[in-house]
């Protein structure tokens, strides 16, 4: 519980920092949680979905874990939480092969001026194949960023204010309304 908190101090203190966004596309790092040691890739698949890998070792089993994940922004660009799911597999000693599914929560930190994420989450995974049918895991994980996103060109920025939302849907609009004379 001290660890959240000072976790929480930290990310707070940080996030008063000036918002300079760094945008990145993939980024990968390790996870540290109460009894499991893994490694972790992060690939944006879409503007604000991501798809993540989790490799994690703990005292008795070795698990592989594929999540989406959803970011929402908090504090500007660089502070969001992120919620998803998605399935894991693995090994569990005197077992066997283990699988089954995972729901994830999370907050994540885009330091400023490095290229280091920063996150603290909560994972919490319901077996269809264990000693055990549910587990609440959580961890804290620090990615470097791999590949950068380039950030919009103010050209893009600026053309993006001027350009209706609705821009396509008004012609269908005026074609249905003429086709109905």
């Amino acid at each position: 519980m001290k660890k959240v908190f000072l976790l929480g101090l930290g990310l707070s203190f940080l996030s008063c920092l000036p918002a300079v966004a760094q945008r990145y596309k993939t980024a990968a790092g390790l996870r540290i949680g109460n009894d499991e040691f893994g490694l972790t890739v992060q690939q944006k698949i879409l503007d604000r979905t991501t798809l993540e890998g989790i490799v994690t070792a703990a005292p008795r089993q070795i698990t592989a874990t594929v999540l989406a994940e959803q970011h929402f922004p908090m504090l500007g660009q660089r502070f969001n939480y992120y919620m998803g799911g998605g399935l894991h597999g693995g090994r569990l000693k005197d077992y066997g092969a283990i699988y089954g599914f995972d729901v994830i929560g999370g907050i994540e930190y885009k330091v400023n001026g490095l290229p280091f994420l920063l996150s603290a989450d909560l994972k919490p995974a319901i077996h269809l194949k264990h000693e055990e049918w549910f587990n609440m895991g959580g961890a804290f994980s620090i990615r470097y960023v791999l590949v950068r996103e380039k950030p919009p060109t103010p050209g893009q920025i600026i053309k993006s204010i001027f350009t209706p939302k609705n821009k396509g849907k008004d012609k269908d609009k005026k074609k249905k309304a003429s086709s109905w004379f």
